[in-house]
């Protein structure tokens, strides 16, 4: 079952310069860093009450990310993120009301995590992530 939102992810053509804007002139607390390899992703995280907001960055300069920004080169949301208590069951339960995925089953995701992308098409344009915490179980 969805439990909450966990983040934004907004892709970003340069990691560092956007983790500089939105510490300094929002003032938002930068949380740390990680590299999914898994994703092909360099991970910024910004804490807010709540919530956090993910700065995503092509690792090594390929992977989906890289797609993105080649078609949207200032970068911009990349898509939202929601933590479920059941990735296994959640999945099964959309699958059996017709949506479809990105991947056939969760992946290794940031933090130790689990997730899975629903196809922009089920969600008026929009990349929806599930991701599940073991720790937050």
């Amino acid at each position: 079952m969805i439990t909450r939102l966990d983040h934004i992810a907004i892709a970003v053509p340069d990691l560092q310069a956007s983790i500089r804007r939105f510490c300094t002139d929002l003032g938002l607390h930068f949380g740390g860093s990680e590299d999914v390899v898994s994703a092909r992703t360099s991970t910024a995280f910004l804490p807010v009450p709540g919530t956090s907001i993910e700065l995503v960055h092509p690792l090594e300069g390929q992977g989906p990310i890289a797609v993105f920004l080649e078609k949207k080169p200032h970068g911009g949301l990349h898509h939202i993120c929601f933590a479920t208590d059941d990735i296994d069951a959640d999945v099964q339960r959309l699958r059996a009301l017709g949506y479809t995925f990105t991947s056939e089953g969760p992946t290794p995701g940031a933090h130790g995590s689990r997730v899975i992308f629903l196809h922009p098409r089920c969600f008026d344009g929009v990349l929806i992530e599930l991701a599940y915490h073991p720790e937050h179980t």
